[in-house]
Formats: structure tokens, sequence, C-alpha cells
């Protein structure tokens, strides 16, 4: 099948000639038709399917055609709700490229940048709003936007938003949005909370399903090292002395993981950057263009800040912590081996990450390749929940004279674990 096949009109069909896209992906092939007609759709895809011009493309045929017949200065008439900053820059700068030739105007709101530049452009007119929901609540609290209009409603990466914690808003926006529009659900996993909250979104919804989030990429090559986790960055040393692999997506569980990590690399002359939510937003688009470009090899991210990062032709994924949920592992390693091309994901497991490796061998249903050539094979044992509990009091024994010895230093009242947040 052809996109010419899918009922697109000319000025979306010439944009996407330019981008060199003849063929459409499964969920392509299955959303945009429904779409078309006016369904509502309840989505089910994984990271990397295409889903984002599943919807972009019908969404901007809309309202052309409304434009057309109504001449109508620009408002607000469809609103894409996103959970990060990166996906909904890519997501702005995908209606960009496919409408380019319709006259329909998108922006992006996001936070952790002053508001000025957004509230201009809303105050100019678009058609399409890009959103994270905090941005959004804010400036619709100020008065600056207002969701009458809305006809098309897209919420995607639903089951991240529940993650990140912005179920409440989320509610907060459908509350205040009319009721009638065609509303459009997106998630990678439909675990009970999301098919109820697609419930309260969805009229009668058209269900599509593509690649289910147990399901890896045949195209990706999948390894594995045991280690201990004192030697976890001797073996990330010993993977990267291959310069064949050459640009890196690295997944640290913590922000304060990817940091050290990035320092760490650095330090041993690799060319390396972090990206996650402490980080500014100028911060994270240089870190991200500079790996695109080929300027910085590894980029270190979170979970949540590489939702939304899309490289043509990546190659290369670590983990250099093992997710404790099996689909992130899914996703993570989606990010390689896209539209046929060939991946590599490579896994760095210390002993308390065995049982997560157990768990993904059975999502995945497949035994991950244990690489033979390990100089730094796992010696030590994972330990015992007695163990474990004796680790986690230690921990906090250690942190509270940290800071019983900074406030006597400081000569300040000794802080509580109260005090401290206030």
């Amino acid at each position: 099948m052809q996109f010419e096949d899918l009922g697109l009109i000319e000025s979306i069909l010439k944009a996407l000639k330019e981008e060199n896209y003849t063929q459409p992906t499964p969920i392509q092939e299955k959303a945009i038709p429904l779409i078309l007609k006016g369904n509502d759709v309840l989505g089910s895809a994984q990271t990397g399917t295409g889903k984002t011009a599943a919807f972009a493309m019908p969404i901007l045929q809309h309202l052309f055609y409304d434009y057309l017949k109504h001449n109508n200065p620009h408002r607000i008439k469809a609103l894409i709700i996103t959970p990060t900053r990166e996906l909904a820059i890519q997501i702005g700068e995908s209606f960009t490229v496919y409408g380019k030739y319709t006259g329909i105007k998108n922006t992006v709101i996001f936070g952790g940048v002053t508001q000025g530049k957004q509230t201009e452009a809303l105050r100019q007119g678009v058609d399409i709003l890009v959103a994270t929901p905090g941005r959004l609540l804010d400036l619709m609290d100020q008065g600056i936007i207002r969701l009458k209009d809305v006809e098309y409603f897209v919420l995607d990466e639903a089951d991240r938003m529940l993650d990140m914690g912005f179920i409440h808003d989320i509610r907060k926006i459908i509350e205040r949005l009319p009721a009638k529009r065609q509303s459009l659900f997106f998630s990678a996993t439909m675990p009970p909370k999301i098919v109820e909250l697609s419930k309260r979104i969805l009229n009668n919804p058209q269900k599509v399903e593509v690649s289910p989030v147990s399901s890896t990429a045949e195209t990706i090559q999948q390894y594995l090292y045991y280690t201990n986790k004192s030697t976890k960055k001797d073996i990330l040393l010993h993977i990267l002395q291959d310069e064949s692999i050459d640009q890196v997506l690295l997944f640290a569980r913590t922000k304060h993981g990817a940091d050290k990590v990035a320092r760490f690399l650095a330090k041993k002359k690799i060319s390396a950057a972090s990206i996650h939510g402490d980080k500014a937003q100028n911060q994270r688009q240089k870190a991200l263009t500079n790996f695109k470009i080929g300027k910085i090899r590894v980029l270190v991210a979170t979970d949540i800040a590489a939702r939304g990062i899309d490289i043509d032709k990546l190659k290369y994924v670590i983990n250099y912590d093992i997710p404790n949920v099996p689909e992130t592992y899914v996703h993570r390693i989606g990010r390689s081996g896209r539209a046929g091309e060939d991946g590599t994901a490579i896994s760095i497991c210390e002993p308390e990450e065995n049982s997560f490796i157990s768990d993904i061998e059975k999502l995945i249903k497949l035994k991950i390749q244990l690489v033979s050539d390990n100089p730094f094979p796992q010696t030590e044992k994972p330990m015992s929940e007695a163990e474990k509990k004796e680790f986690e009091k230690e921990k906090q024994k250690r942190k509270q004279e940290f800071f019983a010895t900074r406030d006597k230093k400081q000569n300040r009242p000794q802080s509580s674990k109260f005090s401290r947040h206030k």
C-alpha cells in the first residue's frame, strides 16, 4: 500500500514525497482511514511505529477542509497533549513537515522556559496546539488559552502520563474540552488505569493495535553482560573500545546516575552528554542536536527524557541499568532497528538486576544472548531480603550522619527529614 491509497490530499502527499516517504507503517495504514472518517481511535503501539504521523496527517486534512469551507481566523481547533518537552517539540516538527503546503499553523508549549515566545505565538493565532499538561493548565488559568473551539483532541503516550503523575492534570483538561469533538488516544501499554481513562475520553472508539509490547524487532540483536555493580563502568569501557559503535543511546535509571555516567565517560575522553528532566530545555536540545550530528558519541538518558527521541538509523542502545519493568526494556531497545534497519541492544546486569532479566526474557519469549568475551564476569550473588533491609538501614544511618555533621559545621539546628524539604 502507498500513501496515495489512504485518501490523503495532494498538499500532504507532496510534503511526504519531499521527505521520501512512500509506504505507510502498519499503524498509519490502519489508523489514518479511521480518523479521516471521523472515528474516535484507541491506539496501542510501541515507540517507533509511526503513530505521530498516523494522527498528524488526518488532523491536518480535516483542518484544511474546514479552513477552505469557513475561512475562519486561526483558532485552536486541535489539541495534542504529550508528557515531555522533547516529544512535544518533535510532534510539532511533524505537523510542520506534513502540513507545509496546507496553510495550517501549529505551535508547541511546554514548561521549563519563559512563556513569552509561546504566548506571542498563541496571540498571532494557531490551528494546532501541542502541549505538555503543566504549561497548558498554567496558560489556561492565566486566560491566555481557551479550549472552546477544539474539535480534535489527541492524548499521546498515555501510559507515560500516568507514570509521571499527570493523571489529575489530564482530567482537569478533559473537563474543559467541548463535549463534541473527535478524540484519539495512544498508549504503548494498556494497564487498567489507562483503559479506564480512555473510556472517559473516547466515544465508541475503533481499536488499532500493532506490534504488541511483548515483541522486539527481529532486526535488533540483543546481548547481555553479567557483571558486578563495581565493574559496570569497566564493562562499559570495554564495549566502547569498539570504535564502530559510534552513536550510542545509553539508559540510566536515575537523573543522578545519568550525570554520573556522562561525567565518567568524559573523563575517559569519550564524548558524552546526559539528558533528563532537571536539565534546562536549551541544554537538552543542544545535547540531542550534537548527538544527532555526531559531535557526541554517547547520549545518556533516563526513560522519561528519552521518550520521544527519534533518531534515524540509530544502531546502538545500551542498558547501563536494567529496567525493573519488562515493557520498558522493549521500549528502550526499540529505538534502534527501526523501519527494517539493523540494531544492537547491549545490557549490563549487576546481581541485584538478575531477576529483572528473567522477567524480560519471559515477556519477550527469548533468551538474550550472553557475551562470552566478558573480562569482568559476575562473581557476586544478589542480596537476600535480610541483607537488603540491612543495607537500606545502613544507608539511612549514613545519610543522617551526613546531615548532622553538615548542620553542626554550619552552626544550625539539626535537620529533620521534614525541615530539609520545606
